[in-house]
């Protein structure tokens, strides 16, 4: 399976030029809405009041990390932010061929994943395949920090990390400069006013769409069934994406948020189409825990056609 992917990430179609060292400002994207705290929000200018996937959270550092930080920062992180503190991305920035060529050397195949928490399997991939190139988007200091910790323990040169809101660095990706992006066990934000803010939205799916090459995939995974139904409405009519799944699953045809969601059993079901489990992702603690508490795991891939 794991020579399959690599095969199949080798042989799709790039019109990317030869990796060339280049100087220069680029260009910067998209206009985007900035929300009270300093965050921008997932939906494009227009759309009224934006809508954060995420609550910021302050986490203090242990001694372990703090110096994980500091020792690994210059290497791993990248300098994509507007300020310090801040999760805008700085204008002017572009992630393009010539960026990756700059940042990490080569043009190999560049793989995002949003939301690495503490960077389990962004930095497994990493060291499994040092002929691709990795971003992790992580916004909490913990992660990002214990994420620098394992890359930095085994030298690998092939992963960096950006602390931005993921919708905003999407919106400054160079059309077709992505292989693949990963979103796995995104928070649930199980209450259903909340329902808004999970990650998987229309306005994020049309960038991904946009910065994938041909073929390239949108690989997801919950262990939450109302936020299956969730991806379902949201990418299998999307343009631009085909669901490649192979899996025939059963899922309530309405939501449930929190404090009800026994009540899905009793609702209308209907078939939806899912993938096998991605065995590029290796099984972390959360998604451990998730299992032992009798969790479903719905794994999900859309690739860009």
């Amino acid at each position: 399976m794991q020579e399959e992917w690599n095969e199949q990430l080798s042989e799709r179609p790039s019109d990317k030029a030869p990796c060339m060292q280049t100087d220069g400002a680029d260009a910067v994207g998209e206009r985007t809405v900035e929300s009270e705290d300093g965050a921008r929000a997932e939906r494009p200018a227009g759309w009224g009041r934006p809508v954060l996937s995420f609550v910021r959270r302050s986490g203090r550092l242990d001694a372990r990390l703090q110096r994980a930080w500091d020792r690994y920062a210059g290497e791993y992180l990248l300098d994509v932010n507007a300020g310090e503190g801040s999760l805008d991305v700085r204008p002017g920035v572009t992630i393009d061929g010539g960026y990756v060529c700059r940042t990490w050397g080569n043009d190999n195949p560049l793989i995002v994943e949003i939301g690495t928490g503490q960077g389990e399997n962004i930095v497994a991939a990493a060291a499994a395949h040092p002929d691709m190139n990795f971003l992790a988007l992580e916004v909490y200091d913990p992660g990002v920090a214990h994420t620098m910790l394992l890359a930095g323990k085994q030298g690998l040169g092939n992963l960096r990390i950006a602390q931005v809101n993921a919708p905003e660095l999407f919106k400054v990706m160079a059309d077709g400069v992505v292989a693949e992006v990963w979103t796995y066990f995104p928070d649930p934000w199980p209450k259903m006013r909340h329902h808004k803010r999970r990650i998987v939205q229309p306005a994020l799916a049309g960038e991904i769409r946009r910065a994938l090459v041909p073929g390239g995939l949108w690989r997801i995974a919950t262990d939450i069934e109302d936020y299956a139904l969730h991806v379902h409405e949201v990418m299998d009519a999307m343009p631009g994406f085909e669901n490649v799944g192979g899996l025939t699953v059963s899922l309530p045809t309405e939501h449930v948020g929190k404090g009800n969601a026994d009540e899905a059993a009793g609702l209308p079901h209907a078939d939806f189409v899912e993938s096998p489990r991605f065995e590029g992702r290796v099984l972390t603690n959360f998604e451990r825990k998730g299992l032992q508490a009798g969790r479903v795991i719905h794994d999900f891939a859309y690739r860009a056609v």
